[in-house]
């Protein structure tokens, strides 16, 4: 089961961008600029500068996330986001178990919901185990080994990204059209994301929140509002 927590994010996010962005146009130090935004943050500034593209002063604030229980299918997808951090578990030290109880492998909801799908994508799991135990027995190594795996192996991992560039992985991945997994992941994290910096976040997620939509071909069913994404 998918899990997503915040492990560690900047102090004040909202209050940083803020404080950054003045400093380019005031002659005053950042420090005296960061304790007055904490006691008048400008929703208003932040807005401008979303909208103005001036989006460098969002790269001061990070976030790093602990996530469990997604696939592989969903971590290959993750790291095309070249400006983020990974660290991944690994197949090649860590021995991968089947343990169906458990959910270790993730099944598509639209296999799950059919019968004759759901008795097949397992026996090809089961098998794809025991041939992997198979060779660790024969002394292959596990590097070697877990090449018979199937990319439904559940895994763990720690991201980092900064807030431009949540943004813009907000914005391709809360897409009605992106894959399932991945949009469950970004929308769990934009609620933890807009828990702690609501301001500079308030306008993160689906183009077509805001009016927009930046498909070739449109899913037809944009969101209504922020409550139905975050809710969805």
């Amino acid at each position: 089961m998918m899990k997503v927590i915040l492990l560690a994010h900047t102090e004040n996010p909202d209050a940083l961008v803020a404080a950054a962005a003045r400093l380019c146009y005031k002659d005053v130090s950042a420090e005296d600029l960061l304790n007055a935004e904490e006691n008048n943050l400008s929703r208003n500034l932040i807005a401008d500068l979303f909208k103005s593209g001036h989006l460098s002063t969002f790269e001061h604030v990070s976030f790093t996330f602990g996530i469990e229980g997604i696939s592989r299918v969903t971590s290959h997808q993750l790291v095309r986001h070249r400006l983020a951090s990974f660290s991944q578990q690994s197949q090649r030290y860590v021995q991968m178990n089947y343990y169906p109880e458990n959910q270790n492998v993730i099944v598509p909801p639209s296999i799950a919901e059919n019968g004759e799908a759901y008795e097949l994508f397992l026996r090809h799991v089961e098998q794809s185990h025991y041939v992997y135990k198979k060779l660790l027995e024969l002394g292959i190594k596990k590097e070697d080994a877990r090449f018979i795996l199937p990319h439904g192996y559940s895994t763990r991992l720690v991201l980092t990204m900064n807030a431009r560039e949540l943004h813009h992985f907000f914005n391709l991945r809360l897409c009605r059209r992106a894959q399932w997994e991945i949009h469950e992941l970004a929308r769990r994290m934009l609620v933890l994301c807009r828990e702690k910096a609501p301001v500079l976040f308030e306008k993160a997620g689906a183009p077509c929140i805001f009016g927009e939509c930046n498909q070739a071909k449109p899913c037809g069913k944009p969101y209504k509002d922020m409550e139905e994404l975050l809710l969805a």
